[in-house]
């Protein structure tokens, strides 16, 4: 390893003003660095900020701090009974020790093309909360691993709308159980939405399977839907086609698992 400093600041202001690689979990960051893939000259640990972390149900939404573990939001009762989905998500991060680390906000921060949390920003049409500014989900992600955060800019909380209901399932690569492909279907006041992760280079929000399903909300009105693969991710674990037939038959479970 090569040489870098630490710092483990305590207050929003002495995080900010420290510069440097901010560090949540880890779970990205760690593993980066041990292949060289980032050379950080400093690192700033964010796990000295506990009021970035906790889950609090208000109204019609759900927030929940840029530090709260995964397996805090898989175990959270309040979660589990406002968006269940958002719950089982969680569940299904990683492993144990990735859940026990992993934070919301540093999955979004990194914005990883087949990471889990992304589709349910996404499909719930979440505001992501800076230290700076309030984001629309739709303006935050902007591509393979890039967001809209700004140099010295973090996350502290991500506001979800509550949905009237919702879904989230993935085909896992067995090895990393990232998505090979993640649907979040939601259905909400405005109308359904279909969020897609590990199909594209970033996570996408599928305009046609949204408008078929939201005229008529029917495993058979998702089949209908054409996938078109043109733009989809292909690799050694799975061609664009196959990817495409994955968000079709996925996308057609959800709809069925939600009329029961």
């Amino acid at each position: 390893m090569y040489a870098f400093s630490y710092s483990r600041p305590e207050t929003l202001n002495e995080t900010v003003a420290a510069g440097g690689q901010f560090l949540a979990g880890g779970q990205s960051l760690i593993p980066s660095m041990k292949l060289r893939l980032a050379q950080p000259g400093a690192i700033v640990d964010l796990n000295g900020l506990a009021d970035l972390a906790g889950i609090r149900a208000s109204g019609n939404q759900l927030e929940i701090g840029a530090m709260t573990r995964h397996a805090d939001v898989a175990a959270s009762t309040e979660v589990q009974a406002a968006i269940p989905a958002l719950a089982q998500l969680a569940a299904g991060i990683g492993d144990r020790q990735v859940r026990a680390r992993g934070t919301l906000g540093g999955s979004l921060a990194n914005n990883d093309p087949a990471a889990c949390y992304p589709s349910a920003v996404l499909g719930l049409d979440a505001t992501v909360v800076t230290n700076r500014r309030e984001m629309a989900a739709a303006d935050f992600f902007q591509g393979m691993y890039t967001t809209a955060l700004e140099e010295g800019e973090l996350i502290t909380a991500v506001r979800f709308p509550l949905p009237r209901a919702a879904v989230y399932l993935k085909f896992k690569q067995p090895a990393s159980r990232f998505a090979l492909v993640g649907v979040f279907l939601a259905q909400t006041a405005q109308g359904v939405r279909v969020a897609i992760t590990g199909a594209g280079l970033s996570v996408f929000r599928h305009a046609g399977l949204e408008a078929a399903l939201t005229q008529s909300f029917t495993p058979q009105s998702a089949a209908a839907v054409a996938i078109d693969d043109s733009e989809l991710n292909s690799d050694l674990h799975a061609s664009a086609r196959y990817r495409a037939q994955l968000i079709s038959v996925l996308t057609q479970r959800a709809v069925a698992q939600i009329l029961g």
